[in-house]
């Protein structure tokens, strides 16, 4: 007895999985736009406070949320200008006070 077509189990898409993949999708969104908000959030608190630390992670949470494809791309992008924002004031403020730190 001759086999002439093989069925693969493994490979048959059934409702489950199509409901499993749509879920992660939706998570997978959700994630990349609580990073996207995140950064924003961060970038604009890094203005203030803790700019030597605060402007990385914000340019890292967006570069992240825009390699993920969030669906607020604008708030990604304003948390990348505002990370780069802070590193950039950090510098001036390094500059005219020759230390790493600043204060008023």
């Amino acid at each position: 007895m001759e086999l002439t077509e093989r069925t693969d189990l493994t490979t048959a898409p059934t409702a489950g999985t199509a409901t499993r993949s749509a879920a992660a999708r939706r998570t997978a969104t959700k994630d990349a736009d609580g990073m996207a908000v995140a950064s924003f959030i961060l970038g604009l608190l890094g203005l203030l406070v803790l700019n030597v630390f605060l402007g990385p992670i914000a340019i890292a949470l967006a570069s992240a949320a825009l390699w993920r494809g969030t669906a607020r791309r604008g708030r990604a992008f304003l948390g990348l200008g505002l990370g780069i924002a802070d590193l950039l004031v950090l510098v001036a403020f390094m500059q005219f006070d020759s230390t790493v730190s600043w204060n008023f």
